[in-house]
């Protein structure tokens, strides 16, 4: 495991130094989310690798489109500002009943779905766009590029407009989006990591430092054994 304290070109830069011209030559590929201070030192120093886009974050993408979405009918419901009536209190409540994936939803949250379905078709219709996209990149290699293809031409006529815009900035990724599906690449170990690094910070109330947390995220996670005092 390595880790530093920043998130920027130079904290990316540093990895490579620790990694060394040897073992970036050796790499294939590389999955990452879309920030630029990320790919571009990934295209810098180890031009082989075929870059993947994380489909974890794409996900996120995807909800965070949703998500606006039922804001913009929730403030239409309720009038305004400051506004309440029955069917904003349902749409303010019906969030995590679309953020969820169907297995998981409750008997409540399924009937919230159902009265979405029945009385806002526009906002039903962001839940199905991004339960369509769950779906289809779990299908890999060309097939899951024909789908995606069709969910893109869905999404830029569906008059949402945050899935509109969404679909702009999923084409301008497609290559490294084609190169996850193609490869199956994702960063599930990592984001796994992360809740385990988010554990210990909890455990701890808190870190002063990246140090101290970096330090523990060694001793836990990374297989760090000193030698204790006294022990030979």
């Amino acid at each position: 495991m390595w880790a530093a304290d920043g998130r920027d070109k130079a904290t990316v830069a540093a990895f490579f130094d620790e990694l060394g011209a040897q073992r970036a030559a050796a790499l294939t590929h590389v999955s990452a989310d879309a920030a630029a201070w990320i790919g571009d030192v990934v295209a810098e120093r180890a031009p082989q690798a075929v870059r993947c886009l994380d489909p974890y974050h794409l996900v996120a993408w995807v909800t965070d489109a949703l998500d606006e979405v039922r804001r913009a009918v929730w403030n239409t419901a309720r009038g305004g500002k400051g506004g309440r009536t029955e069917a904003s209190k349902t749409l303010k409540d019906a969030r995590w009943a679309l953020w969820k994936n169907p297995p998981n939803l409750t008997d409540k949250q399924k009937a919230t779905l159902a009265t979405i379905q029945a009385t806002n078709r526009p906002l039903y219709r962001a839940y199905l766009l991004k339960e369509q996209f769950r779906e289809i990149i779990a299908v890999k290699g060309a097939d899951g590029r024909l789908l995606l293809q069709a969910w893109l031409r869905w999404a830029s006529r569906s008059k949402l407009a945050p899935f509109v815009k969404l679909a702009k900035t999923i084409r301008r990724h497609l290559p490294a989006i084609h190169n996850m599906l193609d490869s199956g690449l994702s960063n599930a170990r990592i984001e796994a990591n992360n809740v385990h690094l988010r554990v210990l910070t909890r455990q701890a109330y808190g870190y002063h430092s990246a140090k101290a947390l970096i330090t523990m995220a060694n001793l836990r996670r990374g297989g760090l054994c000193p030698p204790l005092p006294g022990r030979s």
